[in-house]
């Protein structure tokens, strides 16, 4: 049963665009909608804003790199797991994105209200709530090399910075990978183009 707010309690949902009411602490698949997701997170700046160049680094632009990371370290691959790459900061669309520093002095709540939502999501897509341990493992490795490429490239640290905090690349060919943040509205108009084709090549999937 979803909760409910009163006079004595804080407001725990958000209203979007769409205009699904989104409880933040006991959210449903029922009030979450693809397009709200890629406009929260083209609007959304990883690395507190701290990059180079006119428009912000957004959490969309990274979904994109890190789900064609994937895709290179995984294929062939189904596009299920894809699309949970493309998804896997999808709830930063309500609660943000918080630098590593602050996610560990927040603690387990943080990761606690990311779990939540990340398992809304999951079904609302058709994906496992939980995804298996393997798929999250390569997801992760994905991940880091995003933000090894990031650091370097727009984030303002060096290679031996980069190695330390995120781990050296593991092949060299990633760095061919060319980061160049975009306008918002293009960034949104990417996430919702790729989030189709992979919903398109799930349905046209034998049952």
């Amino acid at each position: 049963m979803a909760r409910t707010s009163s006079p004595s309690q804080p407001r725990a949902w958000q209203r979007m665009l769409s205009g699904r009411r989104l409880d933040l602490l006991d959210p449903t698949p029922f009030d979450i909608e693809i397009e709200d997701i890629a406009h929260g997170l083209a609007f959304v700046a990883r690395w507190n804003g701290q990059t180079r160049g006119d428009w912000a680094y957004s959490v969309a632009e990274h979904s994109l790199l890190v789900e064609q990371i994937f895709t290179r370290i995984q294929s062939p691959v189904h596009p299920r797991w894809q699309l949970a790459a493309l998804l896997h900061d999808a709830p930063e669309y309500v609660i943000g994105d918080m630098i590593s520093p602050v996610k560990s002095a927040l603690g387990c709540e943080y990761g606690e209200l990311d779990e939540r939502l990340a398992a809304a999501i999951h079904r609302r897509f058709g994906l496992p709530a939980v995804l298996p341990a393997s798929i999250k493992k390569q997801i992760k490795q994905a991940d880091r090399i995003s933000a090894w490429l990031e650091a370097v490239q727009i984030a303002g640290f060096s290679e031996t910075e980069a190695n330390r905090l995120f781990r050296p690349l593991p092949d060299k060919s990633f760095a061919e990978l060319r980061i160049a943040p975009r306008p918002p509205a293009d960034v949104r108009e990417g996430m919702l183009a790729r989030h189709a084709e992979l919903i398109a090549a799930l349905d046209s999937m034998p049952a």
